[in-house]
This record gives C-alpha cells, structure tokens and sequence, in this order.
C-alpha cells in the first residue's frame, strides 16, 4: 500500500490563522486560567479578521498578538496589515454546562500511536514534517515562510516513492537555483530515517512559486487538521484543536487519546494503536471509548479498553489536570503538529 502525507509550514496562510488563534487562547489562559476561548482567524492580503467566542477577565491585545505571529512567521512589515475584531462572549448555555465540569461539545476525538518512527507518528508524515523543520532552518535569502511538503511511501517495500516540497522563493531567484539545496533536505531527512534516496524528487513542479501566504489563498483558522495531526493515517472527528481553550473536548480529548494510544504501543500492547473518545454537551464521562489496533493488539481489544477506563480520568477536568493544559504554551505546537515532539505532555 503506498499512502501519502502532507505538511505545511508555518507561513502557510491557514497556519497563520492557526499560530494567531492560539496565541490568543495562550495569552488569555496565561492571565485568566478560567478563560473560555473559541478564537477563529481569517486573513486575506493583509486584512486579519478575529472573530468566535471569548469570555475573560483578561483583555488581549489582538493586533500585538497577530503581529508577533507573522513577525515570527518571517513577515517583517506589518504597517500595513489591518486587525479586526468580531469576538463575541461564549453562551450561557454551553457555559453551563462546562461550568460543573461537563464536556463543552458533543463530538468525537481519535488519538493514534505507531511504533514505525521514533516519534510514534507514521512514517510519510514525520518525514514531510521534519523536512520542512529543516527547510524554515535555513540561512538562506532564496526562501520565503509559505511551504509544502508531502511524501508518498510504500508499506510494502519500505520504502518513499515520491517526495514534494514546494516552497515560495523571492522572485530573483529560480527553481534551478535551489533544486539541490531542497533535494539535499529530502536525502537528510530520508537518510535520517534510514529510507532510501532513490525516491522521485519534486521541487515546485509548477516552476514558480514566489506569491504565497494570505496573498495566494485566503487563510482560516482550522483548516489544517490532518497536518495536525496524523497525516490522515488514522480517522479524524472533524473538530480543529487550535484556538480553543481545553475545556473544549475537540482539543483536550485529542491530546488524551494520543497519550493513550501512545502508552499502548509503549506498554507492548500493540504495534499500531488508534483511541477514539466521544462526548455529550455538558456530560463530564465520556459516552464512549473505541480502540483499534488494526490486528496488531498482543491482548483481547475488551481488556484494553477496561484498563483506559480505570487507569485514566476522561472528565475534561481530569484530562486538563492530569495534563496541565492550562499551562501549555500552545504557541508551541500551532505549527508542524501538535504531536510527536518532547516535551509536550501529552508526549510523555
């Protein structure tokens, strides 16, 4: 079977949004542990508009926080980039709910874990993912922040079949110019992996890649999951993670179903392992709990699932405490995946 994954970087315009997003749940949470935030972000040229729900004492600073993200993002000139703000307060409905410790959506949530990388991720996603790590690395003037990676790999021989990056370049240069420096990331990264090299190489098919960011495509926060997540290995619930505050289960029962599905593949009980949680609006259990280890499970699938329920606290309070998710810095993983590096807690 031959499966393929893509990344994005940082500078892609539903990053931006994403990046955006968090920032601003990262900020309220750090002065307001009890916000509630639903922050979603749209950009367009150089229009940011910020709406969704928030209910804190703190008052952020929207255009400081947006500002600093395409800062770091590589975009140095915000002078002309313009924050609007259509926030709105979270309802008394939903609040009542998550106020005695109830799920703040109904919705399910899949975590997965593999043992085919270091990083328990599958393979085509952790290689596009660490190639374009090395490519935002660069010392280079030829680059600019919008990205693309996505790998094709064959389960059967073991092996990459084919490897794309597309990546925005100034317009003096040409693709000619740095085909070798973009092909020497792909070897890096496959030969770090011990894959093979003698895979088919993609650089910018089109040629030319120099308009990117919000000025190719309009960008919105949640767009991006799958590069969030898994690669598309495993099944999605369809609820984004990014600009949410962890009372919301779409982010809170992510985090906890990969930490499950990781402690399986750790414990030996499994080489593949996929979690799925299911909540109801305002219930703090979760109404279900799913496991598949795609036949590679080393005990009955029954008795796993009776040990996640007496080993683990699915409330979203107990997920939260058990994870400090009220202290993570979701800066941290806005871009490049929210899993598969130290030191995250829901890593360890």
């Amino acid at each position: 079977m031959v499966f393929t994954s893509e990344q994005v970087s940082c500078g892609h315009p539903d990053k931006i949004c994403d990046q955006i997003s968090d920032a601003i749940v990262t900020d309220c949470l750090k002065n307001d542990r009890n916000s509630r935030c639903g922050i979603e972000c749209l950009i367009k040229d150089r229009d940011i508009l910020i709406s969704g729900e928030l209910s804190s004492l703190h008052h952020p600073d929207l255009e400081r926080l947006a500002f600093n993200v395409l800062h770091r993002v590589g975009i140095r000139d915000t002078s002309q980039y313009w924050v609007t703000d259509w926030l709105g307060i979270q309802s008394p409905d939903i609040a009542q709910g998550v106020d005695t410790g109830g799920a703040g959506d109904q919705g399910m949530m899949f975590g997965y874990a593999t043992d085919e990388t270091p990083e328990m991720l599958p393979i085509p996603f952790a290689v596009a993912t660490l190639a374009l790590r090395l490519l935002r690395s660069l010392d280079s003037s030829m680059f600019l922040p919008d990205a693309k990676a996505q790998v094709s790999f064959d389960y059967e021989t073991g092996k990459i079949t084919t490897f794309l990056i597309s990546t925005q370049h100034r317009a003096e240069y040409r693709v000619s110019d740095f085909r070798s420096i973009v092909e020497t990331i792909m070897e890096t990264v496959a030969e770090e992996d011990e894959l093979n090299t003698d895979f088919r190489r993609l650089v910018n098919p089109t040629g030319r890649f120099v308009i990117g960011g919000s000025f190719a495509d309009c960008g919105l926060t949640g767009r991006k999951i799958i590069a969030d997540t898994y690669g598309g290995m495993c099944r999605h619930g369809g609820g984004a993670l990014s600009g949410k505050d962890p009372t919301k289960v779409d982010r809170s029962g992510a985090y906890m179903a990969r930490k499950i599905a990781k402690d399986i593949v750790r414990a030996g009980d499994a080489k593949r392992c996929e979690v799925q949680l299911a909540y109801a609006i305002g219930v703090a259990e979760p109404v279900s709990v799913g496991v598949d280890c795609f036949g590679t499970e080393q005990r009955p699938v029954g008795e796993i699932v009776k040990a996640i329920r007496s080993s683990y606290d699915l409330t979203p309070r107990g997920i939260i405490d058990r994870l400090h998710l009220l202290d993570v810095d979701y800066n941290d993983v806005a871009a490049y995946g929210h899993f598969g590096r130290c030191g995250l807690p829901w890593e360890e």
